[in-house]
């Protein structure tokens, strides 16, 4: 397969040719979703679990590297400028100085990274896809664990911020392998 096959295949929203006035609502549909997500939230300390990295891993596969980024740091932007779209609503400038901002900060590297993989054609199955997004979940852990490991130590940080969330990360990467299969199996193609 040629890498413009492996485009059309595997980024079934296909958004890299769209209007900018296309991307721009997709990237308002995207925050959204992220928004949503985000609301998904079991509380934990230091850090509570969320559907987030479920929705940053999926905009990633979903809308390709580039617009998966940028979506993501729209999102953020959101919340910094105070809109509630972060887990339990805490303000952007409180997430991005405290515990919790090693793994705001690594969401669009996340988003990046798993849509760089799914336009290369690692989400062509169920089994491959599952790999990327427990790549992209632990790739999350990782700069959010060292962040936390930066304040309170490094095995404070692995008990509290990295150890709870493995299995979640875990589900999470098997639910969005799940999706984009569905995706792929539906034939959906928005362009």
């Amino acid at each position: 397969m040629t890498q413009t096959t492996f485009a059309e295949a595997f980024v079934p929203l296909k958004l890299a040719n769209r209007s900018l006035a296309y991307k721009a609502l997709a990237v308002v549909i995207g925050t959204a979703f992220l928004a949503v997500s985000s609301w998904i939230s079991v509380p934990m300390v230091p850090v509570p679990v969320t559907m987030q990295t479920f929705a940053v891993t999926m905009v990633g596969a979903l809308y390709g590297w580039r617009l998966g980024g940028i979506t993501v740091i729209a999102w953020l932007l959101q919340s910094f400028i105070g809109l509630p779209v972060l887990a339990e609503g805490m303000p952007g400038q409180i997430a991005f100085a405290g515990p919790t901002a090693g793994y705001l900060f690594s969401f669009p590297v996340v988003a990046v990274f798993v849509g760089l993989l799914a336009e290369r054609g690692l989400t062509r199955n169920p089994f491959a896809a599952f790999g990327v997004m427990l790549l992209g979940n632990a790739l999350c852990l990782v700069l959010g664990g060292a962040w936390l490991a930066n304040m309170i130590g490094l095995e404070k940080a692995w008990i509290f911020g990295v150890a709870p969330f493995i299995i979640g990360g875990v589900l999470k990467s098997a639910l969005a392998a799940t999706t984009i299969e569905m995706f792929r199996r539906s034939g959906i193609r928005l362009s």
